[in-house]
């Protein structure tokens, strides 16, 4: 086992795998920014070192200074997080080629399913659902006049090397195609330093589900259900739930095997989220994230693991704690995220926070860097929170989030929390019957009145 691991990230999920590491007696270190030297993740570490300014390219996307940090503390291993470098072959390979090792997928597979034509592709041929659409990327507008054509309209334009919405254009008609292929191409070049876009046939009224699994590396893999994530504003996830209330045992299971058959062909090692649209009893992959979710905690609620400590031991060659047979449903459990955002525009709001309490009882969890005092930087993602609870069913766990976003206090910046009280209050969301279209939807309404 390791004896030291750096974890290369801040905030929330820093702290999350400083308690893991804790739990399983390995030292922590944390690096941080001149801007986060008060932050939690730097308090609770066993040890902290700087690593750069306050921009992210000069200190947590920095490599260079996070392999010294390695090299100063004598760390034999580095957990990414989710974001910043949790999915940059190019750092796997450095991390690798430094004897280091790498808590999540070889570099291989984090750049095979880092550019989406190539995870299609892999995808469809393990026997995965796919999204009907072009075989590849697409060079140029009369090409993407024909694959239109032929796929049905309407489609959407999305980035090969694209995420978190940039690089997506929706043309509802030919008419619409063009600008929405030029823009589609700006966008990305301009987030991504690559053009190359693809195009797939735009689904109506899905539903976001995504599949958790987990592989050791040597051929075998299990799943650990789905979660639900329509809820989302500009493509960005604020609600997610497990398990779906759109999905059957029997469709669970088939879609489930599906997906742990496909990451054991191919070797994969650590945690790995394969997310789909789902309409009409259908599934049709749209990617996969080599790296832990941000949502793992419903998934962690439901079925009593530590996802944290699994890719720990995984990393360093152990099997896996569990088999398929042990992986059983307990319940239904929310999280919501929480920013630090100023409503109705979602404007983020940095600040110093006057007062903070977390809510607490059973079945509540709050995972937050938060405290009295603490100054949000301008400099990162706004995702200041996330508060996640477990109930025996739907109705117990709705009930429960909403007593618990009653004890939240955050004072002295603006927040989230109020579009999730309001959320709560809604008929489609009581019932479970939204589409990825849904909140945008709420919003526009919202603001029109």
């Amino acid at each position: 086992m390791f004896q030291k691991i750096l974890i290369a990230n801040r905030g929330e999920i820093a702290l999350r795998v400083i308690r893991a590491c804790r739990e399983m007696g390995i030292a922590s270190v944390a690096v941080h920014s001149t801007a986060d030297s008060d932050a939690m993740h730097v308090r609770m570490a066993d040890e902290a070192i700087c690593i750069g300014p306050p921009p992210s390219a000069q200190s947590y996307l920095h490599v260079p200074a996070i392999i010294s940090a390695c090299e100063i503390s004598g760390a034999d291993a580095i957990h990414p997080g989710y974001g910043f470098l949790s999915e940059n072959a190019a750092f796997v390979q450095v991390v690798e080629d430094h004897g280091i090792t790498f808590i999540g997928p070889s570099s291989e597979h984090i750049r095979l399913m880092g550019d989406k034509i190539t995870a299609k592709e892999t995808m469809k041929a393990l026997g995965v659902p796919c999204v009907p659409g072009s075989d590849g990327g697409v060079p140029d507008l009369e090409t993407a006049s024909r694959v239109a054509e032929e796929i049905g309209f309407p489609v959407i334009v999305k980035a090969t090397a694209g995420g978190g919405g940039r690089g997506m254009k929706l043309a509802r008609s030919a008419e619409d195609l063009e600008t929405a292929f030029r823009t589609a191409r700006s966008e990305a070049k301009a987030a991504f330093g690559n053009d190359e876009v693809y195009l797939e046939k735009y689904l109506g009224a899905p539903r976001h589900i995504e599949i958790q699994v987990f592989g050791d590396g040597q051929g075998n893999a299990v799943h650990l259900g789905e979660r639900d994530c329509s809820l989302q504003r500009r493509h960005q996830k604020v609600f997610e739930e497990a398990p779906s209330p759109a999905i059957d045992p029997e469709t669970r299971a088939r879609i489930g095997q599906t997906c742990a058959e496909a990451v054991a062909r191919i070797g994969y090692r650590g945690a790995g989220t394969i997310e789909f649209l789902y309409e009409n009893g259908e599934f049709y992959f749209i990617e996969m994230n080599t790296r832990l979710q941000v949502e793992h905690p419903v998934t962690e609620a439901i079925f009593g693991v530590d996802l944290v400590r699994e890719q720990i031991r995984v990393a360093a060659k152990k099997p896996l704690s569990f088999a398929q047979d042990d992986l059983l449903i307990n319940g239904h459990a929310i999280e919501v995220r929480i920013n630090a955002e100023r409503l109705p525009n979602f404007t983020p709001c940095p600040g110093t926070v006057a007062t903070y309490h977390a809510p607490g009882g059973l079945g509540v969890r709050m995972d937050s860097a938060l405290y009295s005092g603490y100054r949000i930087p301008p400099f990162y993602d706004s995702l200041i929170a996330k508060l996640i609870v477990h109930g025996r069913d739907r109705p117990e766990a709705l009930a429960r989030l909403n007593r618990a976003l009653g004890e939240l206090i955050i004072d002295g910046v603006d927040s989230s929390v109020p579009l999730f009280r309001a959320l709560l209050e809604e008929p489609d969301v009581l019932k479970g019957d939204y589409t990825i279209h849904w909140l945008e939807h709420f919003l526009a309404q919202a603001l029109e009145s």
